[in-house]
Order: structure tokens, then sequence, then C-alpha cells
């Protein structure tokens, strides 16, 4: 049995490049699309920004700011330890940073990261 590969690019990368769809299906097997297509795709000041692991209190928020004047666009966070929960993931109320909140069972604090990803 052959198995077929397909490669999901994203319309803003497609567009980026010049690319339509159709011009786009006809030509991916033999044009992947570059790395600098996938770089002019991103929004202009792309940064991905991160608040390392630390200990701290459970349920004690650790608020990530994006630099300067970008707004977050998206972000995550992590709770690192044994039986450790992430209990919130989300933006801040102006849209400026990331929040991440977590809780370990058996201990008083837990090891949370938070990442954003930033954007003039």
């Amino acid at each position: 049995m052959q198995s077929k590969r397909f490669l999901a690019i994203p319309l803003a990368v497609l567009a980026a490049a010049g690319l339509t769809a159709t011009t786009a299906a006809a030509s991916q097997a033999s044009t992947p699309v570059t790395a600098a297509a996938r770089q002019t795709a991103l929004p202009p000041g792309y940064q991905l920004v991160t608040l390392p692991n630390a200990n701290v209190p459970n349920f004690q928020r650790r608020t990530l700011y994006c630099p300067g004047n970008k707004r977050v666009l998206g972000g995550g966070a992590e709770a690192r330890g044994n039986r450790a929960i992430l209990v919130g993931s989300f933006p801040t109320n102006d849209a400026r940073g990331w929040i991440g909140i977590g809780r370990q069972d058996g201990y008083n604090d837990v090891g949370i990261s938070v990442f954003a990803i930033c954007a003039d």
C-alpha cells in the first residue's frame, strides 16, 4: 500500500509568497515553501518571549508582558513538579501579556513557566 504525504500550507504563507491555492497545489510536490516565505508571513515585530520556570506558591499568578508597545497574539504556560497541574493559561486583560497559574498536590509551591507570542 502506498502512502501519500500532504503538506498543509497556511493561506498567509501562500499570499506572502505570491501564490494562489491553485498554483501552490500544482507546485507543492516540487517546490517547498522557502524559509524566506515563512519569515515574511510572520506579523511585524513578531517575538516569542519566555518567563523561565520558577517556583511560586500554589495558585499564584505568574505574568509575562510583551516588550515595549507590543501586544500578545497567543501564549501558554507549563506547570512543573510532582503532580503539578496547570490551573490557568490566558492573556492579560489589556492584551499586553500572558498569565500562568498552577498548583502541586502535596506541596505548597509549584514551578510555572510562561510563554507569549508578541507582535507590533
